[in-house]
């Protein structure tokens, strides 16, 4: 029995640790605000998460940007969660990453068109999946990437980007 339960926990750990990846910074627009308590709502969840170091809030674009220490291992369903629990919808999300998260073949990661590779740098990618657009842009989205067979699936743990320009 011991066996069992050591190998489920094992299981588990392996899991979770397949399906994170370190975000450094968070950029948030969420929707369905309508005014400054909102976004102290949304601001308070998002400093319950462990490992935040700092949340700034822009009132005028409803933009959050969240810091994280450089030990996490989050992806980017945590901010999704959040925003959900304090009652309102992501309508962009666009993580800073290492570079090393989207080169090579990470499966959590798959890049909607050309992908460029990194060279270790930190990269900001936006994330295209339903949850973290608008659900216009997602219909549109739908359409466009029908040929990516896992965008069509609408898989929570892998996430569809493409690298933001600086």
């Amino acid at each position: 029995m011991k066996n069992i339960f050591f190998v489920a926990i094992a299981g588990y750990l392996l899991t979770a640790n397949a399906i994170s990846a370190q975000v450094k910074k968070a950029e948030i627009i969420a929707t369905g605000l309508t005014c400054s308590m909102c976004s102290n709502a949304i601001y308070k969840q998002l400093n319950t998460i462990a490992g935040v170091d700092s949340v700034i809030t822009d009132l005028n674009t409803n933009t959050f940007v969240v810091y994280l220490k450089s030990d996490n291992k989050y992806a980017p369903n945590l901010f999704k969660e959040n925003i959900e629990k304090a009652g309102f919808f992501i309508g962009s999300l666009v993580v800073t990453v290492p570079g090393s998260v989207i080169n090579g073949n990470n499966p959590q990661f798959i890049p909607l068109g050309k992908s460029s590779p990194t060279n270790g740098e930190e990269i900001a990618i936006k994330i295209f999946d339903e949850g973290y657009v608008t659900q216009k842009e997602h219909k549109k989205y739908l359409k466009t990437y029908a040929s990516v067979e896992t965008y069509t699936k609408r898989k929570p743990d892998i996430f569809h980007y493409k690298i933001e320009s600086k």
